[in-house]
């Protein structure tokens, strides 16, 4: 296993729209060491979800792993989601936007389908965090960050704050 670059915020390969994920590749080995290393990646960061586009891999597919254990991997590929109720507001954070943390509203009961890691379909209905996680990485399968949800005075913060950092850790 390896770990994978996580682009961060402005890239604008962020703002990618992901295709989706051809069903026959799926069982294939170069798949399913690309699922392994996003994992790895995912944990070292650490982080609870991860989407294929913030490796700059344009493919509709995240992984997931909301457990305080770190023991219940999940892997969505082309998900897509066919029910939404209630509303709920919580702190995200981004490995694509490091150390930046917002209030963001969302729903708060969804129901996804997708296609699991043996290429199986699968429908789950999911709430709290695990539904904010879901909502939130398949954002970055249409190309949107968390960030998109602040005003864009906050926005263009978030931007100056990241490139300082980044000086910073350049000096």
């Amino acid at each position: 296993m390896a770990l994978l670059p996580i682009l961060e915020f402005p890239d604008p390969r962020l703002r990618t729209k992901a295709v989706p994920v051809d069903a026959a590749q799926v069982p294939g080995a170069d798949f399913q060491r690309l699922l392994d290393d996003m994992f790895e990646t995912m944990y070292a960061a650490p982080g609870i979800g991860l989407a294929a586009s913030q490796v700059d891999v344009h493919r509709r597919f995240m992984v997931i792993d909301v457990s305080e254990e770190k023991n219940e991997p999940r892997v969505f590929i082309n998900p897509e989601i066919v029910d939404k109720a209630g509303e709920q507001v919580y702190q995200e954070g981004c490995l694509s936007v490091p150390g930046i943390f917002a209030d963001v509203t969302r729903a708060d009961e969804i129901t996804v389908r997708y296609v699991d890691r043996q290429g199986q379909a699968q429908e789950l209905r999911a709430d709290g965090l695990l539904a904010v996680c879901i909502q939130h990485e398949m954002d970055h399968l249409d190309g949107k960050l968390f960030v998109d949800y602040l005003s864009p005075l906050k926005r263009e913060m978030v931007r100056k704050k990241l490139a300082k950092q980044r000086r910073q850790a350049a000096a």
